[in-house]
């Protein structure tokens, strides 16, 4: 549970923004995404193959 304490005088539009901030951090929208939909794993290891390559030949552009 995502506790933010309020400081005396705060703005509650001050403190919503830290909750929001905090909330995205946990990732919990994230991940509730994911799982909506089933993804093999053979998909996911082939999405994490395609992304190394690409960020490879990123760093071998930048050399």
């Amino acid at each position: 549970m995502i506790v933010i304490p309020m400081k005396e005088g705060e703005n509650i539009e001050r403190a919503l923004k830290r909750f929001k901030r905090k909330f995205e951090k946990t990732g919990v929208i994230r991940e509730l995404r994911q799982r909506q939909a089933y993804i093999k794993p053979s998909v996911i290891k082939r999405e994490q193959k395609k992304k190394a390559v690409y960020v490879q030949k990123l760093q071998l552009d930048e050399e």
